[in-house]
């Protein structure tokens, strides 16, 4: 009898994660059949000595070439930059500089938002399940042969959420708003 419910608690556990995967593919099919993702993000980023806020307003096309434009602090508003292959470039005063999306070991924070989109686009879901009303996912990616973690956090299948760990220690956190994917064939 024991064995038998604790079979039937297994599969009722595995019924509810599937409901959260699904959850999880859809957006991911919403993402790469789109022409356009765009959101804002609000990004923390910790590095434990030094802490930076900021908000990107975000674009990414089909290809996962990601372009933003910074909205705040208003000390740097109006920066714009592209991030795409890997590779990033800032635009102000209408100078461009190119930038690594590492340095010292670490991901830049404005590389977070392409980041997390590529992590959605192709990164490997090892878990979905639910934290209160949300859904909550884990994806692992690479990134330069550091081992990524993208924990991201959706409210009605929209992500609202996000945090990356890279090389197993979490430093920039993202409040995600105004999240969505556009068609020019209007699907």
């Amino acid at each position: 009898m024991k064995r038998l419910a604790a079979a039937l608690a297994f599969v009722l556990l595995l019924t509810g994660c599937a409901g959260k995967t699904d959850d999880a593919l859809a957006l991911r099919q919403r993402i790469l059949n789109a022409d356009l993702c765009g959101f804002q993000a609000k990004i923390t980023a910790d590095y434990g000595d030094t802490l930076s806020v900021f908000t990107l307003d975000c674009q990414a096309d089909r290809n996962g070439d990601l372009r933003f434009t910074v909205t705040a602090p208003e000390s740097i508003q109006g920066i714009t930059g592209t991030i795409a292959a890997g590779k990033g470039k800032l635009t102000f005063d209408d100078k461009a500089l190119s930038f690594p999306l590492m340095a010292d070991g670490l991901l830049s924070p404005v590389s977070g938002p392409w980041v997390l989109l590529r992590a959605l686009r192709s990164g490997n879901l090892t878990s979905a399940g639910t934290e209160g009303a949300l859904t909550r996912l884990t994806i692992d990616d690479s990134f330069q042969d550091d081992a990524l973690q993208a924990d991201l956090w959706l409210e009605n299948g929209v992500p609202i959420r996000a945090e990356l760990c890279c090389q197993e220690q979490k430093f920039l956190s993202m409040e995600l708003t105004g999240f969505r994917t556009e068609s020019k064939n209007g699907a």
